[in-house]
């Protein structure tokens, strides 16, 4: 890789893993194993948006609490601008937060209801020794109008608010540091189906106007079908498929990244998208599947798939899929979901399709 590449990556992911439990219980005899994220690689370029989507349960919450360090990954590495963050002390981990922050997905429990809006955006600040008095005040001010919101609403507490408000206070305080890295945790999924767009609009926006690079956790394909610019596709712990974001909805490899986008309601009257359901339930991370672990719902599977794990190869450019079989599966159904020609039309589009499909998931 060349030093040019090489100074494009902000984040580099490799070879990730969490376990929880496994250990001896008091009563109970030993804890089952969950393997939670097994073995995750990517790497994310300076001031794209890189989605990270799945069904629930699937790993990509865990996986970017591993991203920030809030919680320790049980084997693997993640490295912010080249420096390997795993591998620091408290001390620095704590310094270097101020570049990489987090968006949580609930509104209500993220945000102390004891504290003002003021002293919630402000403790970043003083916690970091950002700013102090008059200028802290100052800052809380600016950043709550960059996310649509007077400034004398610092006074006020969390109760006082709408989801979609309070969603707009966790960016703020998520800005507080000026970040180069800001993590959203299924940012929209808690809000409601009518303002979704304009909280996924407002990120675009902040993302454009502060050179922030965006990694988005979602379920909501509707929502990430217009914001997105690579994503990653995960199953029970895995990627399974990882491609730019018009080249994942227009020719999908995997069977499981088909079924999601089938999926996606279609919000053009008279017109319906064909939906192959997967059957069965996602099994158990206690207990994975041999081979790979999408065989037993996949209608594709072969001897191979319930034997031998696969692994990410590159089928076209910048395109990469974990399936046996990817090279020899029928071609999908041309996508109703094509992309816009233009980033205006983007925004309107993901505003309707967000108000009238609300989130989706490989179930039927």
């Amino acid at each position: 890789m060349s030093a040019a590449a090489v100074s494009d990556v902000i984040l580099a992911v490799e070879g990730v893993v969490k376990h929880f439990g496994g250990g001896r219980q008091l009563l109970a005899g030993r804890a089952p194993l969950i393997r939670a994220v097994d073995g995750v690689s990517f790497e994310v370029r300076r001031g794209e948006t890189f989605a990270i989507v799945g069904e629930s349960g699937c790993g990509k919450s865990t996986l970017a609490r591993l991203i920030l360090r809030l919680i320790e990954p049980t084997a693997g590495t993640v490295r912010f601008d080249g420096a390997d963050i795993t591998a620091i002390g408290e001390e620095d981990m704590r310094r270097l937060r101020r570049e990489m922050q987090m968006i949580f997905q609930d509104p209500f429990s993220s945000l102390n209801p004891r504290m003002t809006v003021g002293a919630l955006i402000g403790e970043p600040l003083a916690v970091h020794g950002i700013a102090s008095g008059r200028e802290r005040g100052q800052r809380v001010a600016d950043i709550l109008r960059k996310v649509g919101l007077p400034p004398e609403h610092a006074e006020r507490y969390p109760h006082e608010f709408s989801g979609g408000q309070r969603q707009r206070i966790g960016i703020a305080r998520a800005l507080a540091t000026g970040p180069r890295l800001v993590i959203g945790d299924e940012p929209v999924s808690a809000l409601d189906v009518s303002i979704r767009a304009q909280v996924i609009n407002l990120l675009e926006d902040l993302k454009a106007d502060l050179g922030l690079t965006l990694i988005l956790v979602a379920h909501d394909l509707a929502v990430i079908r217009h914001t997105s610019d690579r994503i990653a596709v995960m199953y029970l712990g895995e990627i399974v498929e990882l491609a730019d974001r018009d080249a994942l909805f227009e020719a999908p490899l995997h069977p499981y990244t088909r079924s999601l986008i089938a999926a996606i309601p279609v919000p053009v009257p008279g017109v319906r998208g064909s939906r192959p359901l997967l059957e069965g339930d996602p099994p158990s991370p206690a207990a994975p599947p041999p081979g790979c672990r999408f065989h037993t719902r996949c209608p594709h599977a072969e001897a191979i798939c319930k034997s031998e794990r696969p692994t990410l190869r590159a089928l076209a450019p910048r395109h990469t899929v974990a399936c046996h079989l990817a090279e020899r599966l029928p071609a999908p159904p041309p996508s109703v979901t094509a992309a816009p020609a233009s980033a205006a039309k983007r925004r309107r589009l993901a505003l309707f399709a967000g108000a009238r499909a609300g989130s989706v998931s490989a179930m039927p």
